[in-house]
């Protein structure tokens, strides 16, 4: 009973520590404005982190700034994403149990590189942005796709393991603003 009652309040004081919510500000970015991050979001190196204005980073993610990330105006991130600019993925294998003493060094076969992800582009749920992308503006990335390094257009959509160009936010955009024409004023793209 006892055994219960504590192992109750601690999973009660636990899910009150883990709750997500979204904060306002970046203390990295003192000069942007509408910039909200869930406290359950992590970003290793944020002074390698460049931030737009009215960025959205939703629960969950991993941005890794081991390198420079630059995330424009008004993207939004949704959750469980991982936005990487290096990756082990083939040097564990290639210097073996050797791995953490040359890491002290430099690890060949490392995978690394920037990541741009261009103003107003939308990244859905479970992505994964390889190491040396570049998202143009107005991108869509669909839920659980795999990002491999490399420069996509403009108004892209990318859907896919790994994700492939398949179509243009342009094209879903226009019937919307043929249904809501009071919109033309304040869309982004001109």
């Amino acid at each position: 009973m006892l055994f219960r009652k504590l192992f109750k309040s601690l999973l009660y004081r636990l899910q009150r520590e883990l709750k997500p919510e979204m904060i306002g500000g970046f203390r990295f970015a003192k000069d942007k404005v509408g910039i909200r991050i869930s406290n359950t979001s992590h970003i290793s190196s944020p002074k390698n982190l460049k931030l737009g204005n009215n960025v959205f980073i939703g629960h969950f993610n991993y941005i890794d700034c081991f390198h420079e990330i630059t995330i424009e105006d008004g993207v939004q991130i949704t959750n469980y994403c991982s936005i990487l600019n290096h990756s082990s993925h083939h040097s564990i294998r290639l210097h073996g149990e050797h791995y953490n003493e040359d890491a002290q060094t430099k690890l060949l076969g490392l995978t690394e590189g920037p990541v741009i992800i261009g103003a107003y582009t939308y990244i859905g749920a479970h992505s994964i942005i390889m190491p040396g992308t570049t998202l143009g503006k107005g991108c869509i990335v669909g839920a659980f796709s795999y990002v491999k390094p490399g420069i996509y257009p403009d108004y892209s959509v990318l859907r896919g393991i790994p994700a492939v160009v398949s179509g243009e936010t342009r094209t879903i955009d226009e019937e919307f603003l043929i249904k809501y024409p009071e919109l033309r004023d304040k869309y982004y793209i001109k």
